[in-house]
């Protein structure tokens, strides 16, 4: 049964479809994982057992009438702890919040509903998504975030329960949320693919809102098939979130030649110096293979006049803090976790309209630069993060977890896409592309050897301290099914996707 566990969802589907395995039977795997394996990681706020089961008892009667909701239906899911499932402890993460029980489902957990999907979990995050800015990834009501492929480094925040959640096998989806990385970071540092869509793709109706203006949910899945079918399920119209656009999303992947017609734009230092030398023959195996497609790759870069991250930053601290202006205000306030989220909050309360709208106007700039960008290529590629997972203790603002280096002063790079790509609420795609390993202390590429279309690499098992990394695409508004094509092409000819923890830890 462990094999099923790290199915993807589409053969999860199939299996169901053909009634090879049935939905209380799928429901009863994967709550189990998550009761055993979830604390090991700290991925889970809460297993909602009897609300999967009966929903999986629902789903298997439909099925047996022949009213199959979509593809997702009898599919298990996990939902990020900052959007309210009706009944279910909803604590986003934080000790003031930790009894807090909404009565009411979120528009997200709503079609995933409607959709025949199972809600079987709440997973653990970062609090608050850590709009003051953190420190530490214990930063969180259930602790450090722990991968699933070495529990001594971070899953990433702050959707870290949702990205070691899928990881491990906890479930087959997981909803997580992005104000600037929090469903790239934990794709990139779990080994899973993530979609962060346009904003204004998918409601936020009921999700806890950090930065309105930045906010956006999206799946983490094995694969983008998996992805897409998740998406066709949480896009849509939704009158109770004004900044809901209302487009549906229905994929039809691009056929060889219209993949071949795309022109991809990256930036050679993203990837020789940017990357952690430990990392750089993956990033460069993931390039070959993308040139293996035919598609032009044509040299691109962000321009390096604007400040993206202090951008960023001014934003979210001041919306931040205007959204938890009470609890800032309040003795309970005290009891968040870590120190630096703290001053954060309370310094964004200080920022002053002239430079929040300061910030926003640089924003449109942002905006237009990509507007450029787009006119000389369809999809930018570079790395999901720079390097695999850091330590779970060490500082994020350490000079290792720094994220360029001065030597791209003069080079023309994309250090700041994930940052300028959130100002511009332009979706983004992560996919696996290979392994760091961590030997003798110290960090030395290897790239796993193992043919390309291989389940599970064909190999041994992966070492302890062997650790993903991932690319990072990045497209025009509301372009998620091209990326999703190009995606799911990598993912048939790679098997980076596919691979597993070790299974002495999972």
């Amino acid at each position: 049964m462990s094999d099923l566990a790290f199915a993807t969802a589409t053969e999860l589907a199939t299996l169901l479809e053909r009634r090879q395995l049935g939905e209380v039977e799928l429901a009863q795997l994967f709550l189990g994982r998550l009761e055993r394996l979830g604390p090991r990681y700290n991925a889970v706020a809460a297993v909602l057992r009897e609300r999967a089961l009966d929903e999986a008892r629902r789903a298997e009667r439909q099925r047996a009438q022949g009213r199959v909701r979509s593809r997702l239906h009898g599919l298990p899911y996990g939902a990020k702890d900052l959007l309210a499932a009706r009944g279910a402890p909803t604590t986003w993460g934080a000790p003031p919040y930790r009894d807090q029980v909404l009565d009411f489902d979120a528009a997200a957990v709503e079609r995933l509903q409607r959709a025949g999907a199972l809600q079987a979990a709440k997973l653990a995050m970062v609090e608050l998504a850590g709009g003051g800015g953190y420190r530490y990834p214990s930063a969180s009501l259930q602790g450090p975030g722990r991968n699933p492929w070495h529990p001594d480094y971070w899953a990433g925040g702050s959707s870290s329960g949702s990205g070691a959640a899928v990881a491990a096998g906890l479930v087959p989806l997981a909803i997580g949320s992005e104000t600037s990385g929090s469903i790239i970071t934990p794709a990139a540092y779990c080994g899973v693919t993530g979609l962060r869509p346009t904003y204004g793709r998918v409601s936020r109706y009921g999700a806890m809102a950090l930065s309105w203006t930045l906010d956006k949910l999206g799946p983490l899945a094995r694969s983008a098939a998996d992805c897409a079918l998740a998406l066709e399920a949480l896009a849509g119209p939704d009158a109770r979130d004004p900044t809901c656009t209302g487009r549906r999303f229905r994929w039809q992947p691009l056929a060889l030649a219209e993949l071949r017609a795309l022109r991809l734009g990256y930036a050679p230092a993203d990837f020789d110096e940017l990357a952690g030398e430990e990392a750089r023959p993956a990033f460069a195996a993931a390039l070959a293979v993308l040139r293996g497609l035919g598609a032009p790759l044509v040299e691109a870069a962000l321009p390096t006049n604007l400040p993206y991250g202090a951008i960023t930053r001014t934003i979210i601290g001041a919306e931040g803090a205007t959204a938890f202006a009470g609890l800032i205000e309040s003795e309970a306030f005290e009891t968040l976790v870590d120190a630096k989220q703290k001053a954060g909050l309370r310094a964004g309360l200080q920022i002053t309209a002239r430079d929040y709208l300061e910030a926003m106007r640089l924003r449109t700039e942002v905006q237009h630069v990509f507007r450029r960008l787009f006119q000389e290529v369809d999809v930018l590629v570079s790395v999901g993060r720079p390097g695999p997972a850091t330590p779970v203790v060490e500082p994020l603002d350490s000079p290792a977890s720094a994220a360029a280096p001065a030597v791209l002063a003069g080079r023309p790079h994309s250090s700041a896409l994930i940052p300028a790509g959130n100002l511009a609420g332009l979706p983004a795609l992560c996919l696996p592309c290979g392994f760091a390993t961590m030997a003798g202390g110290r960090n030395k590429a290897r790239r796993q050897q193992s043919p390309p279309g291989s389940p599970h690499g064909g190999g041994p098992a992966a070492a302890p301290a062997q650790l993903p990394v991932a690319l990072q695409l990045v497209g025009r508004p509301f372009a998620e099914g091209v990326l999703l094509s190009l995606g799911d092409w990598f993912q048939r000819e790679t098997a980076w996707h596919r691979q597993r923890p070790p299974e002495r830890i999972t």
